[in-house]
């Protein structure tokens, strides 16, 4: 963890109704090209704002896989599942981006949101998505735009421009790039590995 790991006393601000107009989870599943019996890593998960509607869009057949690096966030999340009707195609991992603790080979989508200004190695994370990720799998990285107002979202002196995210994934060998803005305030990277 580091300064601009997001503080679990602000987890109130990931429910905030606003967020589905900044980053609509069904447009993001429409991207995603999520389909049901799809395996998905959501890695800085949260409160589950994204876990969530990717478990209904992979169904019984597939599966999320929830990891938070906060064991706070962990227990925010798992209360809300018992709210909601605990989907059984998601599981709970304390892990973080360069440690997830997921067998290798095991997940057609990484799903990182929002983590990007958070990580202090990326090419340990990216070493660690292609782990992760089943031949044929990908990475998907959706972040606030630098050119956005602020807020929402975290200061835009800690926010990762889209082309520096495509230049560290091209250095760690990532290809195949399809970049797309999401609403005002997003952007989101889908990348291959090599």
């Amino acid at each position: 963890m580091n300064e601009r790991t997001f503080d679990p006393s602000n987890a109130h601000r990931l429910e905030a109704p606003e967020r589905l107009n900044w980053m609509p989870p069904g447009e993001v599943i429409v991207r995603l090209g999520l389909k049901p019996g799809m395996v998905i890593a959501d890695i800085g998960a949260g409160t589950g704002f994204f876990a969530l509607p990717f478990a209904r869009a992979v169904g019984s057949g597939g599966a999320v896989w929830a990891i938070d690096l906060q064991p706070e966030m962990l227990r925010l999340l798992e209360e809300k599942l018992r709210r909601e009707g605990d989907p059984e195609n998601i599981r709970l991992l304390e892990g973080d981006a360069g440690h997830t603790g997921i067998a290798d080979g095991a997940c057609d989508v990484a799903f990182l949101a929002n983590l990007s200004h958070e990580l202090d190695d990326s090419s340990a994370v990216l070493a660690e998505m292609r782990r992760i990720l089943r031949p044929g799998g990908h990475l998907a990285v959706l972040d606030w735009r630098s050119d956005a107002p602020f807020p929402p979202g975290p200061p835009v002196e800690h926010r990762i421009a889209a082309d520096r995210t495509i230049a560290t994934l091209t250095e760690n060998g990532w290809r195949n790039f399809k970049l797309s803005l999401l609403e005002a305030y997003s952007y989101l990277l889908i990348a291959s590995p090599e």
